[in-house]
């Protein structure tokens, strides 16, 4: 269980992060398994897309169907029969994000279920024994993230409350088979973020994640925090741009130095018929694609483009069967993989910049 960085070009990285359930090979985007399902596909269909971690939800999988019943059945690699990595986040952001009540205090977060109003109390202690439970790979340090408009006084508070959280969560598992990552915070202010990477990463952790972006607020400030934050964390350590996932805001992360994304979009975006191309967005809603027997994207190999036209894709959406799901977040979980994967290959060649110049010239926003 190590990370080495085996190529650069500036400031983007490639590396090999080696954890309990196998190697990774970053950059790297992982498809989100909220509830211990990446939304319509099954584990074959993410390793045909050769995706090489999932991230699960603590929050969720606390609350449904419960993390001791998951131990129970064997830890939630057998529950979902997936072999590989899984990272888990603490389920902070749900609880700040879904919960219909909540009141934070020192000890931690007393929330109402979104499900069925029922009380909970999450400690840095308790969230840590849930993700030891899940049986993740990957685990994640409690936090709060705050939201966009937090004034200085209030982010100044939460960075303390970030950090005294952390401390505990590497207390209560100073070391082990799973990693774990410490967060950090500061809102948008820089000499906050600064103060929180200088806590956090005083922290002896196993990597070291970026939050709190991409949360409301205008995309050049997230660009910004982005490039301000990155070198603030070890050159040493996988770094993780949390919850950031459209393609260039992936490859900007790439080019500040970040090795590891998640983001709901490809999936989300991929039920509601937006799709992810060589060549820019498709709407596949869209009239014009009534009888248009070409592939999806020419340049993917995925099983959608290997043997499905526009005119089909179209009539599985527009008739609201099952099997546009499917197909259309396999193709745009390949996609966001094939671009990771094509990043990587590009540190190596030392032509990084000419790719991420190339994405941009596809993908404006």
């Amino acid at each position: 269980m190590s990370f080495k960085l085996v190529a650069k070009d500036k400031q983007a990285r490639a590396g090999v992060l080696r954890t309990a359930h196998g190697e990774i090979n970053t950059p790297i985007f992982m498809p989100v398994g909220t509830q211990a399902s990446v939304k319509s596909l099954s584990p074959n269909d993410l390793i045909e897309a050769k995706a090489q971690i999932i991230l699960g939800n603590t929050y969720h999988l606390y609350l449904r169907p419960g993390d001791e019943l998951i131990r129970d059945l064997g830890g939630l690699h057998n529950f979902m029969s997936w072999p590989k990595p899984i990272l888990t986040d603490s389920g902070g952001f749900q609880v700040f994000s879904l919960a219909k009540l909540r009141k934070l205090t020192r000890d931690g977060v007393e929330f109402s279920s979104h499900i069925d109003g029922s009380k909970h109390f999450f400690t840095p202690e308790k969230v840590m024994q849930i993700q030891k439970n899940l049986g993740s790979d990957i685990m994640m340090v409690l936090d709060e993230c705050v939201p966009y408009g937090a004034d200085y006084d209030y982010t100044r508070s939460s960075v303390g409350i970030t950090t005294y959280w952390a401390k505990r969560c590497r207390e209560f598992y100073p070391s082990g088979k799973q990693l774990l990552f410490g967060i950090v915070q500061g809102g948008f202010f820089k000499d906050l973020r600064e103060e929180s990477a200088r806590q956090i990463t005083n922290i002896p952790f196993d990597g070291y994640a970026i939050g709190g972006l991409s949360v409301g607020e205008p995309k050049a400030q997230m660009i910004e925090f982005l490039y301000f934050t990155a070198p603030l964390l070890p050159e040493d350590k996988p770094r993780y741009l949390m919850g950031v996932g459209k393609p260039l805001d992936i490859l900007e992360g790439i080019r500040a130095g970040v090795d590891m994304f998640d983001c709901v979009l490809p999936t989300r975006n991929a039920r509601n018929g937006t799709l992810y191309t060589s060549k820019g967005k498709i709407n596949i809603k869209r009239e014009e694609y009534k009888r248009d027997l070409s592939p999806l994207d020419p340049e993917c190999n995925c099983y959608t483009c290997r043997n499905f036209s526009k005119a089909y894709l179209r009539h599985l959406y527009t008739s609201r069967e099952l099997l546009a799901y499917r197909l259309n977040t396999l193709h745009n979980i390949t996609y966001f993989l094939n671009l990771v994967n094509q990043a990587r290959a590009s540190i190596f060649n030392g032509t990084f910049e000419n790719f991420y110049n190339h994405i941009k010239s596809i993908y404006t926003c």
